[in-house]
């Protein structure tokens, strides 16, 4: 079943967080995910405003989206994320109706 990467991004340094976004895709591709959300415009519909980058990921399975965040492929990636943002990361199992 597939599975969501739900990301709440605060970026706090936009030059580094910049190198970030320039090595995250070619790891997702190894690990079978994808882009559904990039950052974008947003529109609050209900709840506190706030003015956070929001990505989703989707992945084949719930543990492809482990995989992939512990990979070797993601590490460099994830420690110039840390460094250059605040982030709330959630992996989400997918419905199927």
């Amino acid at each position: 079943m597939a599975a969501y990467v739900l990301v709440e991004v605060e970026v706090t340094d936009p030059t580094t967080y910049e190198d970030y976004k320039k090595l995250t895709p070619a790891t997702l591709a190894k690990y079978d995910g994808r882009f559904i959300v990039r950052g974008g415009a947003t529109v609050t519909l209900e709840g506190d405003e706030k003015s956070v980058r929001t990505v989703v990921l989707e992945f084949p399975t719930m543990e492809r989206a482990q995989e992939w965040w512990n990979s070797p492929e993601y590490t460099e990636a994830r420690a110039i994320r840390q460094r250059a943002a605040n982030t709330r990361m959630v992996v989400l199992e997918g419905f199927e109706g």
